[in-house]
């Protein structure tokens, strides 16, 4: 394949990633500096690991996506993604560590990571060389343009809703379907899709006590402050004592014991809390740009692949931020989802640097 002559990636893109990344590891050593204390007598215990295995392993997956050329990705995306499903199988076995009773971790030795993460990456990519493949007729064709959709991207929900990572499945599937609607489908196909994920979605809710009690303590949120609402409401009184400026950096005083995984899904209720309105708006414009601009971008590239690519991960990072920052917040139940660049993950933040530096590079070539 002849490599094309590329130019400057496109900076705005690049400064939103670049200051969301630096923003998420200031507020993480905020947000994680009394739990570091109290687990590990260490207040930097939580920042450090997050820039050894997650900002480094995620510089270097940044640097491999931004400097080799994009189409190359095509050729071993396919093996790349059933190296992911077989992770994703992995974790049921002896490798599979056991964290808050889901089966999300694979343990080797000292190494540890979430498959789920990773499969973001290589679903988007491989649905974007896919869907790009010209000599696939999606739209006549319903062996060969919808089957091996409903195919992979079932394999996948099924082995992430088993672990469970309910909220992951959704957020890699509506972006899968956004992806698939974008290169030119049938209604009717989508639609079908549509169906038979409430379907499933619906199921695995009423068959599982916890998931069911999600919704139901939503529904309830003023019932009681113990058990399901106690993270929410700890929450939300924690963005409510931020006011419009905040309290401070480093001035939280839920972080401390009161507020639930406050360097995980709750590190937004943090930054509100100790920034205030101003903060936590800056934040949301900052991704609504970041989504904004990957949109714009694709819609400007030629290139069908890099078109799809941008929207895939635009649709990932926007969903997953609103998600997070929407649940924490009291408008959609709990879903224990990350916020993408910010939250304490080092699978995630590298998977993230990973997935810019491709779409950097895409922005090369437009």
């Amino acid at each position: 394949m002849k490599k094309k002559t590329g130019h400057a990636p496109d900076t705005l893109l690049m400064i939103t990633i670049i200051i969301l990344t630096i923003f998420g590891l200031v507020m993480l050593s905020s947000a994680s500096s009394d739990l570091g204390k109290m687990q590990f007598n260490d207040s930097y215990y939580y920042i450090k690991h997050q820039i050894t295995f997650g900002l480094s392993i995620g510089i270097i997956g940044f640097l491999f996506g931004y400097f080799i050329y994009y189409q190359r990705l095509k050729k071993i995306i396919f093996p790349a993604l059933l190296v992911s499903i077989f992770f994703l199988a992995l974790v049921f076995t002896k490798f599979g560590s056991l964290v808050n009773n889901t089966n999300r971790w694979l343990k080797f030795g000292f190494l540890s990571f979430q498959p789920a993460e990773l499969m973001k990456l290589t679903y988007i990519t491989y649905l974007s060389a896919w869907l790009s493949n010209v000599k696939i007729k999606r739209e006549s064709n319903f062996q060969e343009g919808f089957i091996p959709f409903l195919i992979i991207s079932g394999i996948i929900a099924v082995l992430l809703l088993l672990q469970p990572a309910t909220s992951i499945v959704a957020i890699i599937l509506l972006s899968g379907l956004i992806m698939y609607f974008i290169s030119g489908t049938k209604l009717k196909y989508l639609l079908f899709i549509f169906l038979i994920v409430i379907i499933v979605f619906g199921a695995f809710i009423l068959v599982t006590p916890y998931r069911l009690s999600r919704i139901t303590s939503f529904l309830h949120q003023n019932n009681n402050v113990q058990a399901q609402n106690f993270q929410l409401n700890q929450a939300l009184i924690a963005i409510g004592s931020g006011g419009v400026w905040g309290v401070g950096y480093g001035g939280s005083a839920t972080k401390a014991s009161y507020l639930p995984a406050p360097i995980d899904d709750s590190i937004f209720a943090i930054i509100g809390e100790e920034l205030g309105f101003i903060g936590a708006s800056i934040v949301i414009i900052l991704f609504a740009f970041l989504v904004f601009r990957l949109f714009y971008l694709a819609f400007k590239t030629g290139d069908r692949f890099g078109k799809l690519y941008l929207i895939g991960f635009g649709s990932v990072v926007g969903i997953q931020a609103f998600v997070n920052m929407a649940s924490i917040s009291g408008i959609i139940p709990l879903t224990g989802v990350p916020l993408p660049f910010i939250s304490y993950g080092g699978t995630s933040l590298a998977v993230f640097l990973t997935m810019s530096g491709i779409a950097l590079n895409i922005t090369k070539y437009i």
